[in-house]
């Protein structure tokens, strides 16, 4: 058993080479979202004394996956079987020992009833919340059964009112272009680039509330951006607006599973 890490500093160039071991990886993807997966799992695990099984929900190239087995959790990744299939996904996942979970419908969740109760400390919810575009109430039945009591889900997502979100575009408004996504970015972008919908840290708080009371938010943070530009004013420029908590771009939202008591209390009506 590898011993628990507490933080995660490997360098992204060795982390990247984790992965050139064993058949490459989409570097644009991970160069891109290194910074997002290594502050996250530091943040969490800097006020965790839990256990170490995790479920990692959307774990796409195991990007995130890699990076807390590697730290001594146990993980298990869901994810759609087509992914899987990639030939970058299973030489990592086997060297790893990173159980794959293919789920090819999140909104009905029926292969998910396959993992045992109370079988995961962790639930990953990375940069999935804003991409759902289905009644989420059967997902949450199943990671409800899941999570063990005493358990947490990790949640990130992009804050609807950061300073570059899009409550700031009044051109759009103007242009009777409406809010969310653009029509070209439905039809020209792949599905994981579409952010649906995204929230304000208050709305993560009554998602969680109203799905059930055995949901507790155990820590919300509003935190500054994952990665500098690499042009100096550009960074700059980050750096002043991030100065400003409500603006910053991205949430990190941790829910707690006490006890269970209620279940998923939600209910879809139509």
């Amino acid at each position: 058993m590898m011993e628990l890490q507490k933080e995660f500093s490997l360098q992204y160039s060795d982390y990247l080479a984790l992965f050139d071991e064993h058949g490459g990886t989409p570097e644009y993807y991970l160069s891109d979202h290194y910074e997002r997966f290594r502050k996250t799992f530091n943040e969490f695990n800097a006020t965790w004394n839990g256990g170490t099984r995790v479920l990692d929900i959307g774990a796409h190239w195991l990007h995130q996956a890699v990076m807390w087995r590697r730290s001594g959790y146990s993980v298990t990744a869901v994810e759609f079987p087509e992914i899987f299939l990639n030939p970058m996904v299973l030489p990592i996942a086997n060297a790893m020992k990173i159980k794959l979970h293919g789920c090819a419908d999140l909104g009905a969740a029926g292969e998910l009833e396959a993992i045992p109760d109370n079988s995961a400390d962790v639930v990953l919810f990375s940069e999935i919340l804003e991409h759902i575009t289905f009644n989420p109430i059967a997902l949450w039945k199943q990671v409800h059964r899941i999570l063990a009591p005493g358990g947490r889900i990790v949640v990130t997502t992009p804050n609807y009112y950061s300073w570059k979100g899009r409550a700031w575009q009044p051109l759009r408004f103007l242009r009777g272009q409406a809010g969310g996504i653009s029509v070209d970015e439905v039809l020209g972008l792949g599905t994981y680039a579409h952010h649906w919908r995204e929230y304000s840290m208050g709305e993560v708080k009554r998602y969680f509330q109203k799905l059930s009371p055995d949901f507790v938010i155990t820590k919300a943070k509003v935190v500054p951006t994952y990665m500098r530009s690499r042009t100096r004013w550009k960074s700059s420029v980050q750096a002043i607006l991030d100065t400003v908590p409500l603006l910053r771009p991205n949430l990190h939202i941790e829910v707690s599973l006490p006890a269970k008591e209620y279940g998923i209390v939600a209910q879809f009506r139509y």
